[in-house]
């Protein structure tokens, strides 16, 4: 399972490295997680730069792919190149997107008559972009889905591990990060947002 965590210049630490070290704890079952960037190096919103594991074109073969968010989304969105190197498939592919990531799900087309979810940043902007925004962590339909606030990125992770590999395997990703002595309850929490849209 080859799993692209978009990850842009400007990105948010907690939407990629949240996701993709939940997502990598199906490492066991053969899942090949990878920082996925446009170019070889990109720079967080708090200076911290990474190496891309994998390239923007990686995204198109995968199974997975997730738009994690960041302070240059809206200009992303305009970067019609950029978005080019993207040709995505929903019918064959599970696509998620975190906080502003759903702006540029909209700009693709993937969310046309599907609401969303994003952070109150981004809100007005993916209104803007003509889809309904849902005041809740996560909404997902078919293989599409979107999850707003930071911290949501674990149920959009433990979504896309619940959609292929099964509730107990998302419920074992959550329990493990989840803090000493609140476990059940995370898990719980995770179960009644996920549980719906599988």
């Amino acid at each position: 399972m080859n799993v692209a965590v978009l990850t842009f210049e400007g990105f948010n630490e907690l939407d990629s490295f949240i996701a993709s070290a939940i997502l990598n704890r199906m490492q066991p079952q053969g899942w090949n997680v990878q920082i996925t960037c446009p170019t070889e190096s990109v720079t967080s919103m708090n200076n911290v730069t990474v190496q891309a594991q994998q390239p923007l074109e990686f995204a198109n073969s995968a199974d997975i792919v997730l738009f994690g968010s960041g302070i240059y989304t809206r200009e992303i969105a305009k970067d019609a190149q950029l978005l080019g190197r993207l040709k995505l498939n929903p019918e064959r592919q599970l696509i998620g997107a975190q906080c502003s990531g759903a702006l540029l799900l909209a700009k693709l087309g993937y969310l046309n008559g599907l609401p969303a979810c994003t952070d109150l940043t981004t809100k007005p902007w993916v209104i803007e972009a003509g889809v309904e925004v849902l005041n809740q962590p996560l909404v997902a339909s078919g293989n599409i889905a979107t999850a707003g606030g930071c911290l949501a990125s674990s149920y959009l992770a433990a979504w896309f591990i619940a959609k292929t590999a099964g509730l107990d395997a998302a419920s074992n990703a959550i329990h493990y990060v989840a803090p000493t002595g609140e476990k059940e309850q995370y898990v719980a929490a995770m179960l009644a947002v996920i549980g719906k849209y599988l």
